[in-house]
């Protein structure tokens, strides 16, 4: 095991109230370089509300969030966004009217050169187009042929697909992904972790937010286990079981903290 990568991003000792509601209770994360950390954790276990800390969307009322070692502080997932960290939600942001190109620039078009995109603010089309085909087919998405269809057209899998591939475009930083396959099939669950792995195996580290614990075992090369809004031990597929996992988050198992993968285990070239 490798001990001296310095993580990427760091949460130490978080906390979130909502009223007299302590949904984040001094909570502690690590991503390392070039991993996807999978965070698990029973309903209520304050996952979600971890998540949208990191991210900027919610406020936190204590702790400190470093990235790349650096104290940030995010007021809007707009600043997380400008910090290279990208973070696909639930409800995925795609605009159904909108063909698969623009989708992937929303909120960022990209404007022609010279006066006609200066004075006129006249959009790129075809440079949008040319730079989607390439990160959709950079990330092996091979169900998607026509880059100018509507968003309306795609399955759930390839709209999931679509808002992996705009976060792989502009996460320059890390990618955090919440409950990406939620709702999805068989066959689109398993598109998504493969996309989950390309992202880590281009260097990018992920956060993966999943109650689908095989899921999890599959892609995670750590998994950050949270119960009571903190976290309470952090495993690997291979030093322990999803049986074990489940006694962690129900209570029912404590894992000693030299037992434990708090630093990194994938070795960066």
């Amino acid at each position: 095991m490798t001990t001296s990568i310095a993580p990427i991003l760091e949460a130490k000792n978080l906390v979130k109230n909502y009223g007299q509601v302590v949904a984040v209770d001094g909570a502690d994360l690590k991503l390392f370089p070039g991993e996807v950390l999978a965070v698990v954790g029973d309903n209520g276990a304050g996952k979600s509300t971890l998540i949208k800390c990191l991210s900027g969307a919610e406020s936190y009322d204590k702790g400190v969030i470093e990235l790349d070692g650096k104290p940030v502080s995010f007021r809007s997932p707009q600043d997380s966004r400008e910090a290279g960290i990208e973070t696909v939600f639930q409800t995925l942001a795609i605009s159904p009217a909108l063909d698969i190109a623009s989708n992937l620039f929303l909120g960022r078009e990209l404007r022609r050169k010279g006066p006609l995109g200066s004075i006129l603010r006249m959009l790129d089309g075809p440079g949008m187009r040319r730079i989607a085909k390439e990160e959709i087919s950079g990330l092996g998405i091979g169900t998607i042929q026509n880059i100018s269809q509507t968003a309306e057209t795609l399955s759930g899998g390839q709209r999931q697909a679509v808002a992996v591939a705009r976060a792989a475009a502009f996460g320059q930083k890390l990618i955090i992904l919440d409950e990406p396959t939620a709702a999805l099939g068989v066959r689109e669950s398993s598109q998504v972790l493969r996309l989950v792995e390309k992202l880590r195996d281009s260097g990018i580290p992920v956060i993966l937010i999943s109650h689908n614990m095989p899921q999890v075992f599959e892609v995670a090369d750590r998994i950050h286990i949270q119960r009571l809004g903190k976290r309470i031990a952090v495993v690997t597929p291979k030093s322990h079981t999803m049986n074990d996992v489940v006694a962690v988050m129900t209570g029912a198992l404590e894992i000693d903290e030299k037992d434990q993968a708090l630093g990194p285990v994938r070795s960066i070239n």
